[in-house]
């Protein structure tokens, strides 16, 4: 009988080989894969000679092929195999526009009875979805007044004065989050990577400039709630500098708030009263690469 048009896979289970029928519209967002990206098993066996003009591409294969594996079990014979997706590169090598996936099928054989088929549920989530995720994740990084209460109406400072920085995250229907800043980077122009630079936070959270003389650098304690952190930063410029004017560029990061700080996602600032790091939260050993320079990555 027909297939239906709905399942992005479907799968018949015949008597010696099994037939796989995949929907160009894999994931469902209007964009056709092509059929040289898809292949059945280990042995990356290709579809049947498709037709552009056809809304599916079918695979047809004994049930012993393309790196199928067979499981014995005491009323059943279970032939295993996998639908591959593998995204080619688009125009640009530095991007990529799809994410591969994997669909394990099993064709069951009772072994006293009739044949049954089906497709196991994807393991991967359709590409529209995770784009949408991302897309909820929104990053700020602000100037604050002296009383943390509202965004700073001026960008100018006095040397002697504090930068009050509140780094912040806001999701829609993502579990609970903690931001981190991994970086921040001060430039005499736009450009992050132009000279002369400054990194005063680095290493994966470590506020670097605390442990500079007669600074009050610091993260503050306790955070207004885990998804902000905020931190202190006294006024600076560079020397021989007659612009006076600072690009300040940061990198944030998140976790989710029920996984423990660690030597990749900490804040740490150096108190000069105790000559040790410490860190906002977690044990001080996560804090240690501060001085050794050398920090994991995640």
């Amino acid at each position: 009988r027909a297939l239906s048009p709905r399942p992005a896979v479907a799968v018949r289970c015949q008597e010696g080989q099994l037939a796989v029928t995949v929907r160009r519209d894999l994931f469902g967002t209007g964009r056709p894969v092509r059929a040289a990206e898809l292949s059945l098993g280990t042995a990356s066996c290709p579809p049947l000679s498709p037709n552009p003009a056809q809304a599916f591409v079918t695979f047809v294969a004994a049930l012993h092929e393309c790196g199928s594996t067979l499981q014995v079990t005491s009323d059943s014979l279970i032939y295993r195999t996998t639908l591959f997706y593998k995204p080619t590169h688009s125009g640009n090598p530095l991007i990529v526009r799809a994410t591969p996936a994997e669909v394990p099928i099993e064709c069951h054989y009772p072994r006293r009875s009739n044949v049954s088929s089906g497709a196991v549920h994807p393991t991967w989530a359709p590409f529209h979805s995770t784009v949408a995720a991302e897309e909820q994740l929104r990053f700020s990084l602000r100037l604050m007044d002296d009383q943390w209460s509202r965004e700073r109406l001026s960008n100018g400072f006095q040397l002697g004065d504090s930068l009050r920085f509140q780094a912040d995250v806001t999701s829609e229907g993502h579990v609970p989050l903690r931001l981190f800043v991994d970086q921040c980077v001060a430039t005499a122009t736009p450009d992050r990577s132009s000279s002369p630079r400054y990194a005063f936070i680095d290493l994966g959270g470590c506020l670097v400039d605390s442990r500079a003389e007669d600074t009050g650098s610091a993260f503050v304690s306790p955070r207004p709630r885990p998804e902000s952190l905020r931190f202190l930063v006294d006024a600076f410029k560079f020397a021989g500098d007659v612009g006076n004017l600072l690009y300040i560029s940061c990198h944030l990061r998140v976790s989710p708030a029920a996984q423990a700080p660690n030597p990749w996602n900490k804040a740490c600032s150096f108190s000069k009263a105790s000559g040790l790091w410490a860190p906002l939260e977690g044990t001080a050993a996560i804090c240690s690469c501060c001085d050794t320079g050398i920090c994991p990555s995640p």
